[in-house]
């Protein structure tokens, strides 16, 4: 809502809490007997979703500072589940404690990027305050789109005609085009992918607001408090890592080859624990960070590398895994598969490390199936398992 701020647009009297104390005193600051409390997630269906503590909904309405501190305290430090969290949930580490407002007309309207009017399109609809995909599919009649020239920009009369479109009293017509123009030129000052205002609203003074706002940006502009540490430390060492739910490790270089060993696991009766792609000139770092990310996971039983050797040489990657290997003492069974340039000597460079060497794909994923079992089965009759080569 900062950023709303900065652009001018017409928003409700807000603050964010990251406590429930600090929420307590917000509250008594607004003045306002009724506030809203808006768990602070990046995710769709907060007002239906659920808290780990038991609190059904991330949007709550209060009546008192003091209600205003035990609602943030069921929220703050919990994971918040929503039909776009999944099972994972997200973690609510903040919430928006903002005035209430009494809407006379809820409407929806964002900026988007579409492929079939190549550039940024305006939709606005008379049906806010819902979800928008359930009117678009229900009642498409009631959405309506205004394409932007992206070289000429937005213009006044274009808002204009949206605004008319969408329901807006005469009266309020022009105010809320003013918005929509702000909201277009915020949306290019951050290179932001979409702007999502839902709902935009005429408030029973007649005034147009904006009270909840949805943007996406590229990643410069991440909030990874909302997001895993293992993405994190991906993104801050460049993997591109994708964390799945079985117990093989993978750990491979290029995006195609990365998916096929994905999918030649799970051929093999395994579950792969993540997608893992190092590219084409991965460093001893990056290659540390990897077995860090993926042994991170409790879940991983074994790890399978895969490793073409175009762009990057085999022997220069065998070395990176042999020295991490090392420094991290994985005590899990690796299996590695290598080809391309120079792949003899990678194999001279490993021979006398606990990695088992196969030629074959197939053949790889095979072994770290069977081998991801034996540990599974070792760990569940608490047995420990040691690993001597040659098998």
């Amino acid at each position: 809502m900062e950023l709303l701020q900065e652009a001018s647009v017409s928003i409700p009297k807000r603050h964010v809490a990251e406590s429930p104390d600090e929420a307590f005193a917000i509250a008594k600051k607004l003045g306002s007997k009724d506030v809203a409390i808006k768990a602070q997630v990046l995710a769709g269906g907060r007002g239906k979703g659920t808290f780990e503590s038991g609190l059904k909904g991330g949007v709550r309405i209060v009546f008192s500072p003091e209600e205003a501190k035990s609602v943030p305290s069921q929220m703050i430090g919990k994971k918040l589940f929503t039909k776009q969290t999944g099972k994972k949930g997200r973690i609510c580490k903040q919430v928006l404690v903002c005035e209430r407002r009494y809407p006379r007309r809820e409407y929806y309207f964002a900026i988007i990027m579409e492929r079939s009017f190549q550039g940024p399109v305006l939709i606005g609809s008379s049906q806010g305050g819902v979800n928008i995909e359930d009117v678009a599919a229900e009642t498409p009649e009631a959405t309506v789109k205004e394409p932007i020239d992206i070289v000429e920009g937005i213009k006044k009369e274009q808002a204009v005609r949206l605004a008319k479109k969408m329901g807006f009293p005469d009266n309020i017509v022009d105010s809320a085009a003013e918005n929509m123009v702000k909201l277009y030129k915020l949306f290019l000052k951050y290179d932001a992918t979409m702007v999502e205002i839902n709902p935009m609203v005429e408030d029973s003074d007649g005034a147009v607001l904006c009270r909840d706002a949805k943007i996406n940006f590229d990643f410069d502009l991440q909030d990874w408090t909302q997001e895993e540490e293992r993405d994190k430390a991906a993104d801050e060492a460049n993997l591109n890592y994708i964390g799945l739910d079985g117990n093989i490790g993978c750990l491979v270089n290029g995006a195609g080859l990365a998916m096929a060993t994905t999918d030649i696991i799970k051929l093999h009766g395994g579950t792969p624990s993540n997608f893992l792609d190092v590219g084409g000139g991965a460093t001893v770092h990056q290659v540390t960070e990897a077995f860090k990310l993926i042994t991170s996971d409790k879940k991983v039983q074994a790890i399978l590398v895969n490793i073409f050797g175009g762009i990057m040489w085999c022997d220069v990657i065998a070395q990176d895994i042999v020295m991490a290997v090392k420094d991290l003492e994985i005590k899990i069974p690796i299996v590695v598969r290598l080809q391309g340039t120079r792949v003899d000597d990678a194999k001279a460079l490993s021979s006398g490390l606990k990695i088992l060497a196969c030629d074959d794909l197939d053949e790889a994923a095979k072994t770290v199936v069977k081998l991801s079992e034996i540990v599974t089965l070792a760990k569940q009759g608490q047995v420990d398992v040691k690993f001597q080569l040659p098998l």
